[in-house]
């Protein structure tokens, strides 16, 4: 894989981390305002955005298992840093929209 090819990686991690750590706040905010089916769909996208960075990952180590070398740019590492706090975010929101939800 090219520098450049991982840097468009690195950038496709971080808009797909970005997407769901906003989605899963919107969720939060829908819930707080009783919007439960709004929540839901926002949650459900977040899940959705969480997983096309999570496959992107998963490529980049099966690569690197197969025995592919890379020369690792900062900018990956902040990709990495996205996909985590992307990863927090989804989970703290769905134990914070849990407790709200109306029963």
């Amino acid at each position: 894989m090219t520098k450049e090819e991982l840097y468009e990686q690195s950038f496709m991690l971080i808009t797909h981390s970005g997407n769901a750590r906003s989605c899963a706040m919107e969720a939060i905010q829908s819930i707080k305002q009783k919007k439960q089916d709004e929540c839901e769909a926002k949650l459900k996208e977040a899940d959705e955005e969480f997983v096309k960075a999570h496959r992107i990952q998963t490529e980049l180590i099966q690569k690197e298992a197969s025995g592919e070398t890379f020369e690792i740019p900062i900018v990956f590492i902040h990709a990495q840093d996205h996909l985590m706090n992307a990863m927090t975010t989804v989970e703290l929101a769905k134990e914070i929209i849990d407790l709200h939800k109306v029963k």
